[in-house]
């Protein structure tokens, strides 16, 4: 009985250290299986991690270069603040300067005759109103003495009518004698009209004419004949200038389209432009325009776009553009080739803009080298916008009120170049 029981207390214990052993067994390989989960997933994040303290390590790399104030004055340093400034764009425009044919006159004579004298020559500069060319004509002689006689008769059919309708009111004649009467008055007071209009046609102004009639009146009232016409005509200048053409000597017989002066205003000229249709949205009537001539490349004159054509040139592809340009110094000639610089300012639009001098390209990128401390700059990279003037818009990585190297950048530039390392000291 002995030997039974203790024959099955060692078939019990040998059944549960096997239950033990097998449970521990499958304990390990799960906790295995759990780290081998794992591993990976730690792996992961730490390189993770990892790109991202690359990243930023990267993005605080810093290329300084330290100039002492000795350095900066030799290498013509000069510091400016990057500001924000109205957008304005600036183009180059071809063109040719002409006459101001506003203040431009052509000056022939009125009537057919022959010339009895000059009273200007190439060069002069005459007044306007001032007497140019006399012309002795037999056709001025007509015209004053239509005008006189009309005038005549138109005194006599006045107090014919005056008395027409004195006897109307008295029934002294009848309604068809004072119609026929008014009638002829009327007539009368036309013909009058127009020889006085030919006599206007000829230069001869209202003054002109009362003072011719004064001497009639005066002639008439002593009992002479009114024999005033006189058979010379004197041209005036309609406009004040120098007189830059003469095809007339004394002697000479001219027709009325004969062009005997030319006199223009030479204080202001036109410029004409020929603008490409993509320069177009640049242009208006408020652009400042600066004409700039090969004979004086120092200096500007100033301009104003007073017209801009409606259409386009067939063949060259252009628009007109007329600029008027002062000319106070009679510097300028026309026919002269000159160039004209279009800027075009958009108030209230304001955006970061800097010289174009003040930016480097080194190893393909757009730098600028902002001041730090007294004696260091540090490079900062930059996009860049569009290009007005001699500025560039910077479009990232500038801020408004930076210090940056405006002259002398590519001494900075140059300096760098010849460093190994990210930073230099310069003495």
């Amino acid at each position: 009985m002995k030997k039974y029981i203790i024959l099955l207390s060692l078939l019990v214990f040998v059944f549960c250290g096997s239950k033990e052993k097998n449970i521990s067994s499958l304990s390990n390989e799960h906790d295995g299986h759990e780290h081998e989960a794992q591993a990976p997933e730690v792996s992961e994040q730490g390189a993770h991690e990892h790109e991202q303290e690359a990243d930023l390590h990267e993005g605080e790399e810093h290329i300084e270069l330290q100039l002492s104030a000795k350095k900066q004055k030799e290498w013509g340093i000069v510091v400016g603040t990057a500001t924000k400034q109205d957008i304005a764009s600036k183009i180059t425009i071809t063109g040719i300067l002409a006459l101001n044919q506003n203040k431009t006159a052509h000056i022939s004579s009125f009537v057919r005759g022959k010339v009895v004298s000059l009273s200007s020559d190439l060069g002069d500069i005459v007044n306007k109103k001032q007497v140019m060319v006399t012309i002795n004509s037999p056709d001025f002689v007509q015209a004053q003495a239509t005008f006189l006689q009309a005038r005549a008769k138109l005194n006599l059919s006045r107090q014919d009518f005056e008395r027409a309708k004195m006897l109307l009111q008295e029934k002294a004649i009848e309604q068809k004698e004072y119609l026929r009467r008014e009638a002829g008055h009327a007539e009368l007071s036309t013909e009058y009209g127009a020889a006085e209009s030919i006599l206007h046609s000829y230069g001869i102004e209202h003054e002109q004419i009362q003072e011719l009639i004064k001497k009639c009146d005066s002639l008439v009232e002593k009992g002479e004949l009114c024999e005033l016409a006189d058979p010379n005509l004197c041209i005036l200048s309609p406009v004040e200038g120098t007189v830059i053409f003469r095809d007339v000597t004394v002697g000479e017989h001219v027709e009325p389209q004969k062009i005997l002066f030319t006199v223009s205003n030479l204080n202001t000229l036109w410029a004409h432009l020929d603008a490409y249709e993509k320069d177009l949205p640049y242009i208006s009537k408020k652009s400042e325009v600066a004409i700039k001539a090969p004979l004086y490349p120092e200096k500007e004159f100033t301009g104003k776009i007073t017209y801009i054509s409606d259409t386009v040139d067939e063949k060259l592809r252009t628009i007109k553009i007329r600029v008027e340009v002062k000319n106070d110094e009679g510097l300028l000639k026309p026919n002269m080739y000159i160039q004209g610089n279009v800027e075009n300012r958009q108030t209230g639009k304001k955006t970061l803009a800097i010289p174009e001098e003040a930016i480097q390209n080194m190893n393909g990128e757009k730098i600028v080298f902002v001041l730090e401390e007294e004696d260091v700059f540090a490079v900062i990279h930059v996009e860049l916008g569009e290009r007005i003037g001699n500025k560039r818009i910077i479009a990232k990585g500038l801020e408004e009120g930076e210090k940056i190297v405006i002259k002398g950048a590519f001494n900075l530039k140059a300096e760098l170049t010849k460093q190994s390392s990210g930073a230099a000291h310069v003495h």
